[in-house]
């Protein structure tokens, strides 16, 4: 009879704290519905080591993307529509919106850390390691590389998004893998200073140290490349006083040409 007593008293005690639970989620739910959206707090995660993106810009970039949000309802604000208008802006990478029980609208953002300027007579342009395109910022001061000159790709002011054509792709990928190699390797990435591109897109490189510029070509076969131009300094260049060759010219198989100035 106890025991019938005792598991009773625990049924009934079970049954009453899950009438609470399910009273007080439909309070919450209930108090969800009925709560605007009060502020907004915009947080920049990567801003110590970037800064293409401001507390501010993400601010406007909603207010012009999605609209108002202080005073709607909790669960009528529409987080990806806000997350979209966020990430077609500026140099923005990832964003996440969420909103608190106490009303405020949160959103994370990274930012896109550029791999190479490209410095056309029109600005110029960053893209990331994806080949990801986007606008330069002037007051941008980490040193990156910089490739100048007459570049193959199409880009319009203020222009966000991957290359347009197949050929373009295919450039930029290229010279992705070669600054790829570059940066990873000390000697050359102590050596070349500069990189341009002439009107048929073919790559000339000027040193830190000498007068001579490098005829490259495109941006594929490099290692080979890189290879001519370290013979170049092993076995030419020492033969001959500094500066007497202006040119060298590494583009074909199997040849070094070198131009006297």
């Amino acid at each position: 009879m106890k025991n019938s007593y005792r598991i009773a008293i625990t049924l009934g005690i079970t049954a009453l704290v899950v009438f609470l639970i399910v009273l007080v989620s439909k309070r919450s739910s209930s108090d969800r519905l009925l709560t605007a959206c009060t502020g907004l707090e915009v947080n920049i995660l990567d801003s110590a080591s970037l800064s293409f993106v401001s507390q501010e810009d993400v601010k406007r970039f909603i207010e012009e993307g999605y609209g108002v949000y202080l005073g709607q309802k909790m669960d009528s604000v529409n987080l990806k529509k806000i997350e979209t208008a966020i990430e077609g802006r500026s140099a923005v990478g990832t964003s996440q919106a969420y909103i608190t029980l106490d009303g405020v609208l949160h959103v994370d953002v990274t930012q896109r850390a550029p791999m190479v300027l490209f410095k056309t007579k029109n600005g110029g342009f960053y893209a990331d390691e994806n080949g990801f395109l986007f606008p330069m910022k002037d007051d941008y001061s980490k040193e990156i590389p910089v490739i100048e000159g007459d570049i193959p790709i199409s880009e319009e002011a203020g222009f966000k998004g991957e290359a347009k054509t197949d050929k373009e792709k295919e450039w930029l990928s290229g010279i992705l893998d070669l600054l790829r190699y570059i940066n990873h390797d000390r000697f050359w990435n102590e050596t070349i200073a500069k990189i341009h591109v002439d009107k048929e897109g073919n790559l000339v490189m000027t040193p830190r140290e000498g007068k001579e510029k490098f005829l490259f070509g495109k941006p594929d076969g490099f290692m080979e490349k890189f290879s001519a131009i370290e013979t170049y300094y092993r076995y030419i260049e020492p033969t001959k006083e500094k500066g007497y060759y202006s040119s060298v010219d590494v583009r074909y198989d199997g040849q070094i040409i070198c131009r006297e100035k």
